[in-house]
């Protein structure tokens, strides 16, 4: 125990203890001679409090003025005052009935000599006699003393210390301003686990705050709403995902009503796109309203598998089945379109007026860039041309907006001529006609798309012209002497030409005037002349005129043809 409660101690003693000595041996014992202790100072008087039945029958006199009876082995009776012995923690031992003992060994009364105890040498107080009389020090006079220590059955639990004031704004939070325990971390469970036994020992369990007195924790209402909040948004949100993933399965699609509001709108549809692809390009473009819808709509419809693509002018918010009707229809197709035979001069035209650029811009750009614009390597490096990419503008029909640019065009019409080409295989079948290169025979799909009239015409005049190029033979000598090639020099499309102005015009491109094959292609060839080209006829024919423009009549020699051309200018000469 200490001195008095004013440190760490072992536990007093319990009045069962026999020698437990407040009262006397088992509080039988009469106090006698009481004096004031400490040597008559005055000390703090603390209010005398019933005693409990295990405090025997009579009131106790308060601490600090019990008197202690001790009895010698004679049974002589003194009159003592409280002992301080010192010991570690600086305890202090009161006679509490038990027997003197005196040194060494048993007296002939049954008791034994009282024995000092030794002074501490760790106690700096040990060695100072105790004080009697008016020396004595009061240790619980002052204000700040501590108070007498009490029967374990009256001590009560000490009471929180209250926060201090912030020293800087002098602010105290009070009891209610400080961090809420649902956000400090503290968990309610803790604060719900009161001690059944407030009276209990100090230091043992979990510490009370508060006694039985004290109130649970409560959340505030904001965290209650924030909790609501979030398990109420994670359920609609699981809810609403659930339900789109059901309309998205089960339900049908989303779809405007009636043939659109009137708003004109261009659609581009790349070659090879699917019902998915074109219907989301729909979508995007504000026609229809889901790309699932425009599938459904397009396999309910008989003619849905013959959709091509190009540039179609539709509506915006228009039902699936009305989009596809119409896109069926040749009215809303809007495409460029590169006719067979064009030349590259012509071509440029349309694509300007197309993307709206001022006149020259395409043909400008084709002239400047021609080299980064896709041409395989055995269109490239050839000498005297009037345009590189003349033949490789490949008629077809092209999905050509405002949006684009000119770049952009011209670079598809040469991607798809490649291919074509490389589908056909110019390359190798070139050497089996007798040609050099590819070039040439590209050269030769131009001219015999450039002069002959129809399908039937392509194949006798690729004859022609291979009958022509033979330097042997018995009648052109090697030359073409086609009128075309004189015209694209030109740029014109006449057929009242003379000989004499034909043959006196020098040019790399005139056939009239220098033998083989012109530099490059003339026009732009179609499918069916570059078929000819690579299947011409063997009938030996040399040559041909058209007698009504529309189909041409073949001789295999100079008199026959002066013939068919002697009943052509008669022909004329009537109308």
């Amino acid at each position: 125990m200490t001195e008095y409660g004013r440190g760490q101690g072992s536990e007093p003693w319990h009045p069962a203890d026999p020698l437990y000595g407040d009262a006397g041996w088992e509080g039988q014992q009469a106090h006698v001679g009481r004096q004031a202790a400490y040597g008559g100072q005055p000390q703090q008087q603390y209010p005398q409090q019933p005693q409990h039945d295990e405090w025997g029958q009579e009131q106790q006199p308060g601490y600090g003025q019990q008197q202690y009876q001790y009895y010698d082995q004679q049974g002589q009776q003194y009159a003592g005052q409280e002992q301080q012995y010192a010991g570690q923690g600086h305890q202090q031992y009161a006679a509490q009935g038990q027997p003197q003992y005196t040194q060494g060994s048993w007296d002939a009364t049954g008791t034994h000599g009282h024995v000092p105890y030794a002074a501490d040498p760790g106690d700096p107080y040990g060695q100072q006699a105790v004080a009697y009389g008016g020396e004595q020090p009061d240790y619980y006079g002052t204000p700040d003393a501590y108070p007498p220590p009490q029967p374990p059955g009256r001590r009560r639990p000490e009471a929180e210390p209250k926060p201090e004031a912030d020293p800087e704004t002098d602010w105290d939070p009070g009891p209610d301003q400080g961090e809420h325990a649902f956000f400090s971390g503290d968990d309610d469970d803790d604060d719900d686990e009161f001690d059944a036994d407030p009276k209990g020992r100090r230091g043992r369990g979990k510490a009370v705050k508060g006694g039985k007195g004290a109130k649970k924790k409560r959340r505030s209402g904001c965290a209650c709403m924030v909790v609501v909040l979030v398990f109420g948004g994670g359920l609609g949100g699981v809810g609403y995902f659930g339900y789109k993933f059901y309309q998205n399965r089960f339900g049908a699609p989303a779809d405007y009503a009636g043939a659109g509001n009137g708003e004109e709108v261009t659609v581009a549809i790349p070659k090879g796109a699917g019902g998915w692809e074109i219907g989301q390009k729909l979508k995007d473009a504000g026609v229809v309203e889901s790309a699932a819808a425009f599938v459904s709509a397009l396999q309910a419809n008989p003619k849905g598998k013959s959709l091509q693509d190009g540039v179609y002018t539709l509506e915006k918010q228009m039902s699936a089945a009305s989009a596809v009707e119409l896109m069926l229809s040749p009215k809303s197709r809007s495409n460029l379109i590169i006719a067979e035979g064009l030349r590259n001069t012509a071509v440029y035209g349309l694509i300007d007026k197309r993307l709206g650029v001022a006149k020259g811009t395409t043909a400008g750009i084709a002239k400047k860039d021609y080299k980064r614009l896709g041409l395989p390597a055995w269109a490239l490096n050839h000498a005297n041309l009037k345009d590189p990419l003349e033949g490789f503008l490949y008629p077809s029909s092209y999905a050509v907006t405002k949006e684009q640019k000119p770049e952009a065009v011209l670079k598809n019409m040469v991607s798809q001529a490649t291919a074509k080409y490389q589908e056909l295989g110019v390359e190798k079948k070139a050497k089996d006609l007798g040609l050099d290169s590819p070039w040439q025979l590209l050269t030769v799909a131009s001219l015999v798309q450039a002069e002959g009239t129809s399908h039937d015409d392509f194949r006798k005049m690729a004859e022609v012209v291979y009958n022509r190029l033979k330097p042997d033979n018995p009648q052109t000598y090697g030359r073409l002497e086609f009128d075309s090639t004189y015209n694209y020099v030109k740029n014109q499309s006449k057929i009242d030409l003379s000989i004499a102005e034909l043959r006196k015009y020098n040019n790399p491109y005139n056939t009239y005037y220098v033998k083989g094959l012109p530099p490059g292609p003339i026009s732009n060839p179609g499918e069916e002349a570059l078929a000819g080209a690579l299947d011409p006829t063997g009938d030996g024919w040399y040559y041909f005129i058209s007698m009504d423009g529309k189909t041409s009549k073949f001789t295999k020699t100079l008199a026959d043809h002066e013939k068919l051309v002697n009943e052509w200018n008669a022909s004329r000469n009537k109308h």
